[in-house]
């Protein structure tokens, strides 16, 4: 592919890596509630279901969904299930008062492996993002060249994007300041509330929206 390509590529990945949706919400809420170390875990979850995801579209197999829809609804509705279990989870999750010298987090005790497995299903509940990738990315690889070196281009760019998104919203969230106002149980009640809610949401819209 040209360096014009590329860059356009890297332009349009910015723009829609930073637009905030259910992996973004549930680093920014992990962050919140584990730390930064937790939202990590979260964060490498949500890049191996995404590169996952990606890798397969690149085989062809996220064509497969487009020819048959029923597959396709049948992962589009078990995707909103479990983000409208997540964010029940979220709104019921139990908040209470941290003395001054506890460590951040409410739940510090969690376990890097459950949040990792967070982050791969909560990636993974949309099967859209394979159909995405399979409109995206060959627009972006000259066929007349070979395409699996550019694929591996594009691929290491869109992770370095978006795990620096990642970061953004991980970090915004577990500084020092806005860690300390989160660890008020009234705070972190509306919090979690605001971000079940929100969960819930984008589970009703996957399971509503069609092609």
């Amino acid at each position: 592919m040209s360096l014009h390509t590329w860059w356009l590529f890297i332009l349009m990945t910015f723009v829609v890596s930073a637009t905030p949706g259910p992996n973004m919400l549930l680093v920014l809420s992990n962050s919140a509630r584990f730390g930064l170390r937790g939202a990590m875990a979260t964060m490498v979850g949500c890049m191996t279901s995404l590169l996952a995801m990606m890798s397969i579209s690149a085989a062809g197999l996220g064509a497969l969904l487009q020819m048959f829809p029923a597959v396709f609804d049948a992962l589009r509705l078990a995707g909103a299930g479990y983000l409208a279990y997540l964010g029940i989870k979220c709104w019921r999750s139990p908040v209470i008062e941290q003395p001054v010298d506890a460590p951040k987090g409410v739940e510090p005790a969690v376990k890097p492996g459950a949040l990792f497995r967070q982050g791969m299903m909560v990636a993974a509940s949309n099967p859209k993002a394979i159909l995405f990738a399979v409109a995206f990315l060959p627009q972006f690889i000259n066929p007349q060249n070979a395409q699996l070196p550019q694929f591996g281009i594009l691929l290491s760019t869109f992770a370095v994007i978006e795990v620096s998104w990642y970061f953004v919203y991980a970090v915004t969230v577990s500084g020092k300041s806005l860690a300390t106002y989160l660890e008020r149980a009234s705070v972190l009640r509306v919090f979690n509330r605001v971000t079940g809610g929100a969960f819930i949401g984008f589970a009703a819209m996957m399971a509503t929206v069609r092609d």
